[in-house]
């Protein structure tokens, strides 16, 4: 039973979603406490508990009697079996979040698998749908997964209702992979989504892509929702190079202008072509995992969050990997090797 404490570094939910990803690929089981310590409302929210029971699903897991608040957890995972699964989270808790914790193990599953999640999609406590579709699917991709993840539904916090279905094929042995450089830009465009707000609130927010990016009409794209599935406004750019692809995103809130939505994006994106790192921020905390897989890997960014080194050392619980890191100016390279 491998003990962890959920107020480990950052104390957020990622040391859960992590733990149960590799207890189901690695048959380990394990025991957390202190679940989600240092966040305003401890525990498991209904996110994380339905990530829980979904992960029990799929490797047939004991897991006992949890509930939304509980501070502690036992993991005793069973072997992973494909198939077809649905989950309803209720409210505008993310999907991705779930998502992301069921997907790698899938890829050890005994036949294909057809997920279906239902709740949050664009919130700005989680990687947007269009993230996973892009760029940690992207990088999963050239690793050897087969895998297609599909909005069908856009769900804004608070309201939720989204949707998203993956399709994913058995991959047992991911391929190593290194992101050193990004390579040549292949294209790069900037959307807004809305649904429920005027239509001048994405006009002001590419506008201002717009002046910082110098990017043509073509660039800036206008992504009009039914409103029933707002209100909610999203802004994402994506950039596609080379070898890479990666997604910066804001989101529009009450009472916060869209130039300021714009601008906070615009900075995360600064951030990064500074930088000349392979990998944004978020990516590069969550390609860290299949990279662990593999026994080997390495990769740079422009930031190597506290989530990201909390993230590795719970990966260093399951896996006979050392994960370090190296900091120089605004470059970090993470290096995955073989314990």
């Amino acid at each position: 039973m491998i003990e962890l404490n959920g107020a480990t570094g950052e104390g957020g939910g990622q040391v859960l979603r992590t733990a149960l990803t590799l207890s189901m690929i690695t048959g380990q089981p394990f025991r957390i406490i202190n679940i989600r310590a240092n966040r305003p409302k401890p525990g498991l929210m209904r996110q994380h508990l339905v990530a829980v029971q979904a992960a029990a699903a799929i490797c047939n897991a004991d897991i006992g009697s949890v509930t939304v608040g509980a501070q502690s957890l036992e993991f005793v995972p069973g072997k992973i079996k494909g198939g077809d699964y649905k989950f309803s989270i209720g409210t505008a808790g993310s999907c991705t979040l779930v998502l992301q914790t069921l997907l790698p193990a899938l890829l050890y599953a005994d036949e294909p698998s057809m997920i279906h999640i239902t709740g949050g999609t664009h919130n700005s406590m989680a990687p947007p749908a269009h993230f996973l579709q892009r760029a940690y699917g992207r990088v999963l991709a050239e690793m050897g997964a087969t895998l297609e993840i599909e909005l069908k539904r856009v769900g804004f916090y608070p309201a939720g209702g989204g949707e998203i279905v993956a399709h994913v094929s058995p991959c047992p042995r991911l391929k190593s992979l290194e992101l050193m450089t990004r390579g040549e830009r292949v294209s790069g465009y900037a959307e807004s989504f809305i649904a429920g707000v005027p239509l001048d609130v994405a006009k002001r927010e590419l506008a201002c892509v717009k002046a910082a990016m110098g990017w043509d009409e073509s660039q800036l794209l206008i992504r009009g929702l039914p409103a029933e599935q707002g209100p909610g406004n999203a802004l994402l750019i994506t950039l596609e190079y080379q070898y890479v692809t990666d997604v910066f995103c804001a989101f529009g809130e009450k009472m916060v202008r869209a130039e300021d939505v714009a601008r906070k994006a615009i900075s995360q994106l600064r951030q990064y072509l500074t930088s000349g790192a392979a990998v944004g921020e978020h990516l590069a905390d969550q390609i860290m995992l299949p990279f662990a897989l593999t026994g080997r890997g390495r990769f740079t960014t422009n930031c190597m969050s506290k989530h990201a080194t909390t993230n590795a050392e719970v990966i260093e619980h399951f896996l006979p990997v050392v994960i370090s890191f190296e900091h120089d100016g605004m470059l970090s390279t993470c290096t995955i090797e073989t314990r």
